[in-house]
């Protein structure tokens, strides 16, 4: 089995950061629910405890049985570090206030492995409201700051470490190198995983596991349902039959351009012309919810439909990534569902297909690493991501044919212009929404009442946080210049200036 680091999960804001930081050091990571117990453990090489948004001090606070990771080095975090302590009769206490953002280290113990290479002085990051007051007996302190008493610590007798600061976040600067420290130094892991690792092992799993079934996949034009058909049609060759579905929500030409992008690459596709179906499971519907579950609905009937063309299918493949399983799994401490996931939901149930998901494993940008691994071409793994309803839910309000059509216009405008001045690959994702107000305006001699229309571009690496884009202010004008010129019905452009969080990517 691969070797790997296991995240337990108590509901911090920062776990999938603590992955990501494990897996840039080429080692493979997986994050389970803090009360998840192994069936086998040889694999894993260390075990790294989260933060969480509860007090360790709270009885209602998860405190899972431990017992079974004696043996393996631990590292806990935060809430980790302060559950390792009371768990070996330790003392942790409210903290006289907040403990958050930057701070100092004052004191390190650079002869200990896990502060190799870390500075007295260097910053790191502190967000806590309970405070290690007393170590465990023989205990042996690592780190403090000016105000930290106990900033790190290890056990004495074992590789057992606390530190009440967050190394995976990017405020603490070293905390790539702490890391570093623990997983390969302390752990012992052989840094191995690598795109190319990951192909051959998966290409090799899905030639056992599917042998000569028939697999049929449902591809949107995106980054991750395209690596995942690569894959697949490595391993099975023509066995994969792949449908596509335009669902008139589409880019302007996007489902006859990526069509023959993926008919030149060699996959067998089918192409389904379906709007109308669209169009009129959308009249009346306002609610974002309930445009969504209208589009969901439709998309599982019109590929059902084609999909029971194909004879003998045996598998449903699908291009789930890894955050969309630790959404399902994790856990969520106080967080509320902000809206219904874009990926089809129901469908393996429906057709009653067994599901193979190549890809759920691995992160955004290591399913770009992979595609590249694969040469898939750069005009599919360059593509911004784009949400399944399409633009659905980038027209706020009911959906008309109309409205499509205008926002497919500004659309255009919008992406041409980002590819044309060399700024399309330096953003994440760029969206036109069109808004379901109208504004006075003046075009020639007549006064105006039309739509407004905003343009949002945004920086990101996986989409959990997104800083908007300072895109140079002629530009911004030029393309307002355009879209208001040659877009009939839109009168005013502005531009979304907000950040994820406290805003979403999407308006909807």
């Amino acid at each position: 089995m691969q070797e790997m680091i296991l995240v337990l999960d108590f509901g911090s804001q920062y776990t999938q950061l603590i992955a990501r930081r494990v897996r840039e050091l080429n080692v493979y990571c997986e994050i389970h629910p803090y009360f998840y117990k192994p069936e086998q453990k040889t694999h894993i090489k260390g075990v790294i405890l989260s933060g969480s948004p509860f007090s360790v001090r709270d009885p209602e606070a998860p405190k899972p049985d431990l017992g079974w990771i004696d043996n393996l080095p631990v590292l806990g975090l935060c809430y980790g570090a302060q559950l390792l302590t009371m768990a070996n009769s330790g003392e942790v206490e409210r903290s006289s206030s907040r403990e958050y953002g930057r701070a100092r280290l004052s004191f390190v113990d650079d002869g200990e492995t896990l502060f190799k290479g870390i500075a007295t002085g260097g910053q790191v990051w502190m967000s806590h409201a309970d405070s290690i007051t007393r170590l465990p007996d023989d205990y042996r302190l690592l780190a403090r700051t000016n105000d930290i008493g106990v900033a790190a610590f290890r056990a004495p007798d074992k590789p057992l470490f606390g530190l009440q600061f967050h190394p995976e976040v990017y405020h603490t600067t070293q905390g790539k190198e702490l890391i570093r420290n623990f997983v390969v130094d302390i752990c012992g892991c052989s840094q191995g995983w690598t795109p190319d690792s990951f192909i051959n092992s998966t290409v090799e799993n899905l030639k056992r596991k599917l042998g000569d079934d028939k697999v049929v996949l449902g591809l949107s034009g995106g980054v991750d349902s395209s690596v995942a058909a690569f894959l697949l049609h490595r391993a099975i060759g023509s066995n994969l039959h792949c449908i596509f579905v335009d669902n008139g929500l589409l880019r302007k030409n996007e489902f006859e351009d990526v069509l023959i992008s993926y008919r030149d690459m060699g996959l067998n596709v089918k192409g389904v012309r379906a709007a109308d179906h669209f169009l009129e499971a959308l009249i009346g519907i306002s609610d974002p919810e309930q445009k969504r579950k209208a589009i969901g609905r439709v998309f599982i009937e019109v590929f059902e439909r084609e999909a029971h063309k194909i004879q003998n299918v045996v598998w449903l493949a699908q291009g789930t990534i890894y955050p969309d399983v630790i959404e399902s799994v994790s856990v969520k401490g106080p967080s509320v569902t902000i809206k219904s996931h874009h990926n089809v939901g129901g469908l393996p149930d429906i057709m009653n297909l067994k599901v193979v998901e190549p890809l759920n494993s691995l992160f955004k940008d290591e399913v770009r690493l992979v595609g590249e691994s694969l040469n898939v071409p750069s005009i599919i793994l360059e593509r911004h991501p784009f949400p399944g309803p399409g633009l659905g839910i980038r027209i706020l309000g009911e959906v008309t044919a109309d409205k499509v059509r205008a926002l497919q216009e500004v659309d255009h405008h919008f992406i041409r212009a980002l590819k044309a001045h060399g700024l399309y690959n330096s953003v994440w994702q760029a969206a036109a929404i069109l808004l379901p107000v109208q504004s006075v305006g003046v075009m020639g001699d007549e006064r105006t009442y039309e739509n407004a229309v905003v343009l949002r571009a945004v920086e990101s690496t996986d989409g959990m946080t997104a800083d908007w884009v300072h895109l140079p202010y002629d530009f911004l004008a030029k393309v307002s210049n355009d879209i208001i010129n040659n877009v009939k019905g839109v009168n005013r452009v502005v531009y979304d200036i907000s950040s994820k969080p406290p805003a979403t990517i999407e308006w909807e």
